[in-house]
């Protein structure tokens, strides 16, 4: 590990790829997290991790190598959750030159940790000899071995420093008598003799590449600049240099099993760039290459390569602004859109306040990479002082498109504070400015618009914004504007009752999102929750409505997580668990205003009016309902204090709006509760016509819960409109439905007298009784396959048999068969 590990982004980059090492993939799902504009939280990403690990049938060792140098609280708390959190089959060896940061006296009284600590590391006298001899072939008299033992106290990278240093030395002995001094003095008395024992182009080689991270063949040759005749030779010369360095114990690691990649020994690494500091200042004026130049090229290497953020790294260590900023921008897809936002947002806050001033796109630029990373207060600081910059900088720095950005960032902003009329003001004018070809900005903006006009309730405006980020995110592989705006389009169309189309934008989101999914993904879950509820198929609501939860709490400021939790507390109570809904409720009530959440206070009053409701307390329910002005609830209470002519006026103001604004929704749940206070108010061949006409809108989309959730004054509306022959199978699949909840429809006594003489010869079987009800849902064959796990052919068997024994030649018949016998 270095420093630069302390970014959650770079260190989880790493940690996938050792998990690979052993067989463990973490998934495009988490993968994917990292390009998030959201910042990290590492325990829930390390969480989504743990199952993958779970499952790996061999023990492994994970080993974090140079823990001390990311001294990051961050990095503490989630290895100390991983630490407390993973699975037996795992372990953890953290190599540090200090104690970390974590919980390692709770540790030790489980017996859960192993320390091998300086005492354990130090070479004794033995093993002096034995390295000194064998390794590195020196013949030293037990006297001097002892000495040398003693004088480096057994620290092995002091004895093979020592023992370099010796190697050729016409008096070993002698230099073992001189050697004194603490270690960071030895150490630097030691590289200059080890450095003065070599060659001169390996001395070069060794502090022309001590820049780098990382050492591969060709990066050496490009920074290092060989010069020689044989163009072949020269090609391989880093190579061939890095194998002898190996050879030759110069401290030097290699990186992989292929020898491609090596890395010097940080310590050796360290000396070796403060002896090229020196030399540099020493010869000046001799021409001599300086560091920044060594940087240049290593950058100009990885850009060349396609390694864009470590070709960044380079040009910011060469304080090599232009260049630093063209790697930013990324060719069309900006690096802070492919997860990097740390380390930029390190860069640009080193910069002195004259270079930001000379580039007011510094500032746009400091301004994006804060909102990514959730610094809400500090964007608007940045945007103004980058107007300030452009006012000193004349009209010639006035580019149309900086300020295009500016305006899609403050579009962004307000955004996150739901404000429709500020997003549209400010997208319009970012798209007005904004260059052609800056796809990944424009992108960003049209989601903005879509947000805006849905907000406002302009489903055709939102869905052509939508459609358009779709459009151009899909063509240069920005994953999360296409999430975004796919879960954009299928809201859309669930407000518009086509549940069918959401539910497949829905699953197009998850699968963009991945195995395990982006926390993203959450919105999509909780959207099929939703289908899957509106289809009573209750159980899979839950179990998609806990998976949205779970992806909620991996974000920080935002209130996704409350809005799972009021889903959930709906489907409690639709399932009867009442208390548990209030339970669940309060708990999202307080969570809403501890974090300020306000826009879900509605929300959640509106199903609090529903439980009052359910626990007969009319009047604090409409209390509720008058305090946040809930319409649909004010209705509701008016039916439940027996007022269904107050009730028809709330619900024609209702109605006129929802037609007025398009809301296809709305208008349904209009007409079903207009339904119920007609019937309520004596007008029954009115009632039926309208419940005819919401169960007509409701057909093709298969609702339930619509008309399900309303309770016992559907079931009286529900009795009315079985004495009329309108829309039999959606009715039959509703008096199922409800019959299931306990709300049995009462036939009349001369119906009911009439049914019990009409026994059938053969009975149905259990599994007949199973499919028959589905049927009477309105589910295809194929769809009663899946639900109960037979081939199809098996459902298309159980049919013949059931027609055969009703006596009926298709499913409208045998669904009214079977209610004539009492059997639905």
């Amino acid at each position: 590990m270095d420093e630069e590990d302390r970014d959650p982004v770079r260190f989880l980059t790493y940690l996938f790829a050792a998990m690979r090492e052993v067989g463990i993939d973490a998934g495009e799902g988490i993968l994917g997290t990292l390009q998030t504009s959201r910042p990290l939280r590492l325990e829930m990403i390390l969480a989504a991790l743990l199952p993958k690990i779970g499952v790996t049938p061999e023990p492994f060792i994970l080993v974090l190598d140079d823990y001390h140098v990311v001294d990051s609280k961050t990095m503490d708390d989630a290895v100390a959750w991983l630490i407390e959190h993973m699975p037996p089959q795992m372990h953890l060896v953290i190599v540090t030159r200090q104690d970390p940061d974590l919980p390692l006296a709770r540790l030790r009284v489980r017996d859960e940790l192993t320390e091998v600590r300086t005492n354990d590391l130090r070479f004794t006298t033995s093993e002096t000899a034995e390295f000194l001899g064998t390794v590195m072939g020196l013949s030293l008299s037990e006297e001097d071995i002892v000495l040398l033992a003693t004088r480096t106290e057994g620290w092995i990278a002091g004895l093979q420093l020592a023992a370099l240093s010796m190697q050729g030395h016409p008096d070993a002995s002698g230099f073992v008598q001189s050697f004194t001094g603490s270690h960071h003095h030895v150490m630097d008395y030691l590289v200059e003799e080890v450095l003065q024992t070599q060659p001169v182009n390996i001395q070069d080689f060794l502090l022309h590449t001590s820049i780098l991270d990382r050492l591969s063949g060709p990066l050496c040759d490009a920074v290092f600049h060989m010069e020689a005749g044989n163009q072949e030779a020269a090609s391989r010369f880093g190579q061939d240099m890095l194998e002898y360095l190996e050879r030759a114990n110069l401290f030097i690691v290699p990186l992989d099993n292929m020898r491609h990649w090596y890395r010097y020994h940080h310590l050796f690494a360290d000396l070796l760039r403060k002896r090229l500091h020196q030399r540099i200042i020493q010869n000046k004026e001799k021409g001599v290459t300086d560091i920044a130049e060594l940087h240049i090229r290593a950058s100009a290497w990885y850009e060349d390569n396609g390694l864009v953020m470590e070709a960044f790294h380079h040009a910011a260590a060469a304080h090599d602004v232009d260049r630093a900023v063209r790697l930013i921008e990324g060719g069309g897809m900006p690096l802070l859109f492919r997860g990097a936002i740390t380390p930029i947002l390190n860069w640009l806050e080193s910069l002195p306040q004259t270079e930001l001033d000379a580039r007011p796109s510094l500032y746009v630029m400091h301004a994006s990479a804060l909102l990514m990373a959730g610094q809400m207060k500090e964007v608007e600081r940045k945007l103004q002082a980058a107007e300030h910059a452009l006012q000193g900088a004349g009209q010639a720095m006035k580019t149309p498109d900086l300020i295009g950005h500016m305006a899609s960032i403050r579009a962004a902003l307000a955004v996150s504070r739901h404000q429709a009329d500020t997003i549209l003001a400010e997208s319009r004018l970012a798209l007005e400015h904004l260059h052609q070809g800056n796809l990944p900005v424009r992108a960003a903006t049209m989601w903005s618009l879509g947000y805006a006009h849905q907000l406002q309730g302009d489903h055709a405006a939102a869905g052509l914004a939508y459609s358009e980020a779709l459009s151009i995110s899909r063509k240069i592989g920005h994953l999360i504007i296409t999430i975004m705006a796919e879960l954009g389009l299928g809201n859309i169309r669930e407000a518009d009752n086509q549940l069918r189309a959401a539910a497949g934008a829905y699953q197009q989101v998850l699968g963009l999102a991945g195995d395990p999914p982006l926390p993203a993904a959450c919105e999509a879950y909780l959207g099929l929750a939703r289908i899957a509820y509106e289809w009573n198929d209750l159980d899979t609501a839950e179990q998609y409505a806990l998976r949205a939860f779970q992806l909620a709490q991996q974000f920080e400021d935002t209130d996704r997580a409350v809005a799972c939790e009021v889903f959930l507390a709906k489907l409690k109570l639709a399932l009867g668990e009442w208390r548990e809904a209030a339970a669940v409720l309060a708990r999202a009530d307080r969570s809403a205003r501890q974090q300020h959440f306000l826009n879900q206070i509605p929300h959640i009053a509106e199903v609090q009016v529903l439980i009052l409701l359910h626990q007969g307390d009319v009047e604090e329910a409409d209390r509720l309902a008058q305090q946040y002005g809930l319409q649909f609830s004010k209705a509701r209470v008016h039916l439940a204090k027996d007022h269904p002519t107050a009730a028809l006026d709330v619900l024609e103001t209702l109605r006129r709006q929802a037609e007025a604004n398009n809301r296809e929704d709305e208008r349904l749940k209009v007409m079903v509760l207009q339904a119920i206070a007609l019937h309520g108010n004596g007008d029954k061949i009115k009632a039926v016509k309208r419940f005819a006409d919401a169960l007509a809108l409701a057909e093709s989309e298969g609702f339930i819960r619509t008309f399900l959730d309303e309770g016992a004054p559907m079931k009286g509306l529900l009795r009315e409109a079985a004495g009329y022959d309108i829309m039999p199978n959606d009715l039959g699949r509703l008096l199922t439905a409800m019959e299931a909840e306990g709300l049995e429809i009462e036939d009349e006594p001369d119906r009911r007298s009439a049914q019990a003489g009409k026994l059938l010869i053969e009975p149905l079987s259990n599994r007949e009784l199973e499919v028959l009800r589905l049927i009477a849902q309105g589910l295809s064959n194929r769809e009663i396959s899946e639900r109960l796990f037979i081939a199809l052919t098996t459902v298309k068997g159980h049919n013949r048999i059931i027609f055969d024994k009703l006596q009926v030649k298709r499913r409208t018949e045998a669904v009214a068969r079977a209610r004539q016998l009492g059997l639905l």
